[in-house]
Formats: structure tokens, sequence, C-alpha cells
């Protein structure tokens, strides 16, 4: 990926990502973000490291300190700092028929050979009787606990 974004902080922000860097009271990702800002910078105050050994020096890829490049010159350092929240909110992926049906199922008997329900069995059982396509064992974890089902 071409050079595109050249990164130049002010005296006052390599301040402000210099203290964050040593107080230690970040979390992983900004601490991150803030170094390789340190490192990129092309100012007057900085000495620019190539964005090849930016990335293996930080354990990151490349393609992410272009896109971190790229936050910081259009939306500023806060931005490139910060995760944006996600624009909409995950609409769930089964509802209460799902539930109910899956409940009815966990209480109904255990199959031939077996002594009692597994979150396994339920959902492999949900598949075959395409109640849905396909479904995570913890899909139905989840949903067992949010109705309060225990398999006994």
């Amino acid at each position: 990926m071409a050079n595109r974004y050249k990164v130049t902080l002010a005296q006052a922000e390599r301040e402000q990502l210099t203290e964050l860097t040593r107080r230690g009271k970040s979390t992983a990702a900004k601490f991150i973000h803030a170094r390789a800002l340190l490192l990129c910078d092309a100012g007057e105050f900085g000495d620019p490291w190539k964005v090849g050994d930016v990335a293996s020096a930080l354990g990151v890829s490349s393609r992410m300190l272009e896109h971190l490049k790229q936050r910081f010159v259009e939306e500023g350092l806060d931005s490139a700092l910060v995760r944006k929240p996600a624009s909409r909110p995950r609409e769930a992926t089964f509802a209460g028929e799902f539930d109910a049906r899956l409940t009815a199922l966990a209480c109904s008997v255990a199959p031939s050979g077996r002594r009692r329900w597994t979150v396994r069995l339920l959902a492999e059982k949900l598949v075959e009787l395409k109640i849905v396509e396909s479904v995570s064992t913890m899909t139905v974890q989840r949903s067992l606990k949010k109705t309060n089902c225990v398999l006994i």
C-alpha cells in the first residue's frame, strides 16, 4: 500500500501521546495507536520510521497503520486513538419463536441412547428439524440461559 498519509504531530500532540504511553493508564489498543503515531511522526519534532518497521516493532499489520494514519490525517488525534462506536446496533438473529421451540425441545424426552439433552445435541436437532439453517452451540446456550432453562 502506498504511503499516502503523512503524520505530522505538533509539539503539544507529541507531549500528549508521550504522556499517554508512559502513564500506563490506557487500553492496549490506545497505547499501540499512540506509540504508532509517535513512531510515524514526520513533523519537525519526529524521526519517522518506515511503516513496515513500525508494524513489526508493535506487532500489528502495515494495513492497520495505514488506516490509523488516514484517520489521524482526516479526522484528528482523538479519532485516531479511540475506536468509533458501531453505527447501528446488531439485530437479533433469532427471536422469541426460536427460544420457544428450543425450550420445548429441551424439555422433551432425550434421544434414544442418551440420558439427557446436551447443548451440542440440541443445536444438531434444531438444524435437523429445519427450525434454523445453522446455529452455534453458544447461541443455544445463551438462549437457554435467557429463558432460565437448565439441562438436567
